[in-house]
């Protein structure tokens, strides 16, 4: 009895600590209590380099794969220019959105977790649904394409090690179906993580994972080169006669997408940056980390996307590691394609959990209880709180990714349609019109119409990178069955 009594206590006790810390920060907006921020939530405890790696695994994804392959197509001066190109418009696009996770004051106004919030707060009105629809949209197209990458690194293990048990003779055809099971039951388990910034360590492991396969990579172009005594390549990519005209017209199109998703992290930036603590204010922790991140991407791009081209010339893969420009020595291609389905089950976290967000608190406000969890005890570990509707949904979105994976598991041309249809409207348009609108920028002044420009400009590139990348989806489409893929 008595112990029930402590027990009650100790209970009381905590609860009005409780309430008394979120009293005080409720009483005082602008200052944060020891375990509570400004806005009542728990601690953010993110800094610099955790949000670097956050941004790392959603950079240097499967995108860093087929950079030779879009270099080849516009060459050895548009190449490297357009990737130059991209890295600079999102370092400045990106430091626009930052400035947009506080409204008003960047130390103390309100706070935008979200890349909607940001939108319905400074910009609202349709936006909001548009954002929405191009936001989620994107986000779902990239867990997809990360899916179909995941399936093609774990059959090129397999493949690799079949041409070296068979010395080159056998074909190897198989397929990739039964990885991209593999990899959603994964993602299955691992989505049942309930927040954003609970992946920390995920986020951490796949960015030194992509780190490993850029370099081994980087490292089979160069030795490459080396053997063939030369470096491949022209300064226009790809000539008319090798292709058609009409060929070298699309592909040099998809070429921009690839690239447009080599950069796609915009989407979930916000996200990213909800996880920092302050001071410093997190718009200027974000900033940092969004240019450490883009340097040191934009380095590997260069050295991997060039270096594969050096290597292949026009012959270069849409995948630089699952394509078989390299097939020796064996192991070492199996430990970059390993790298790249560890770092890829990260990425797909990062990628998927504004969505589960997003439909969780959506589904929650309008009923309320069905977000009750259930207290389970495990032996030995600590106990596990089991929420039934988190659990049945995210499921099954996983289903839905890997089902979709299995009908359309084209690398090259997918990556290009969600680079290009995400690039303006997430990367480019709302973070210029929040940023005009959070300075009070005079319309027809010369900083407004030079905006506009930029924006007008990126909008073509992306019109453009998404024609091209649709039109080599539907070519696929004409030799291809569903749930019949042969690698």
């Amino acid at each position: 009895m008595s112990g029930n009594t402590t027990k009650t206590s100790l209970t009381h006790h905590q609860s009005v600590d409780i309430e008394r810390s979120i009293d005080d920060v409720v009483s005082q907006p602008n200052s944060s209590s020891k375990c509570y921020d400004d806005d009542g939530r728990l601690k953010r405890t993110g800094s610099v380099w955790t949000a670097s790696s956050h941004i790392i695994t959603a950079v240097i994804g499967s995108g860093v794969l087929s950079l030779a392959w879009a270099i080849a197509q516009l060459g050895w001066i548009a190449g490297p220019a357009v990737m130059i190109l991209f890295s600079l418009v999102t370092v400045h696009t990106s430091s626009f959105l930052a400035d947009c996770y506080r409204a008003g004051d960047l130390n103390s106004g309100k706070r935008n977790y979200t890349y909607m919030d940001a939108v319905r707060s400074i910009l609202g009105g349709v936006n909001v649904t548009f954002c929405g629809i191009f936001q989620y949209l994107n986000l779902f197209g990239i867990v997809i394409g990360y899916t179909i990458a995941a399936s093609i690194s774990m059959a090129a293990i397999k493949k690799s090690n079949c041409f070296h048990e068979s010395k080159d003779k056998d074909p190897c055809h198989m397929s990739s179906n039964q990885f991209m099971i593999v990899f959603g039951v994964t993602e299955i388990f691992l989505s049942q993580i309930p927040d954003f910034d609970q992946i920390w360590w995920l986020s951490s492991v796949a960015a030194v994972m992509s780190f490993t396969y850029s370099i081994i990579g980087l490292a089979l172009g160069i030795v490459k080169v080396a053997e063939n005594g030369t470096i491949m390549g022209s300064l226009t990519g790809i000539s008319i006669g090798a292709v058609s005209e009409t060929e070298k017209i699309w592909k040099t199109s998809q070429a921009l997408g690839d690239i447009a998703f080599a950069y796609s992290y915009a989407v979930v930036l916000i996200e990213i940056q909800d996880t920092l603590k302050s001071p410093p204010s997190e718009a200027k922790s974000m900033k940092k980390a969004t240019k450490i991140s883009i340097a040191v991407t934009t380095t590997f791009y260069m050295l991997c996307g060039c270096m594969g081209y050096a290597a292949f010339g026009d012959a270069a893969p849409g995948n630089l590691l699952t394509g078989f420009g390299f097939y020796n020595p064996f192991w070492l291609v199996d430990i970059a394609n390993a790298a790249i389905v560890v770092h890829l089950v990260g990425a797909y976290q990062v990628f998927s959990q504004p969505i589960f967000a997003f439909v969780e608190k959506s589904v929650t406000q309008r009923w309320s209880n069905i977000n009750k969890e259930f207290r389970i005890e495990i032996p030995c570990l600590s106990p596990y709180n089991l929420n039934l509707f988190r659990l049945v949904w995210r499921t099954m979105f996983v289903i839905l990714t890997t089902v979709i994976s299995m009908l359309l598991p084209f690398f090259n041309d997918m990556v290009g349609v969600i680079g290009a249809l995400g690039f303006w409207p997430l990367t480019v348009y709302f973070p210029v019109e929040m940023y005009i609108s959070q300075k009070k920028i005079l319309k027809w002044s010369s900083r407004w119409i030079c905006l506009q420009i930029f924006s007008v400009a990126c909008l073509v590139i992306s019109v453009v990178a998404a024609v091209g990348s649709i039109a080599g989806v539907l070519n696929d489409l004409k030799k291809y069955k569903p749930f019949q893929s042969n690698y």
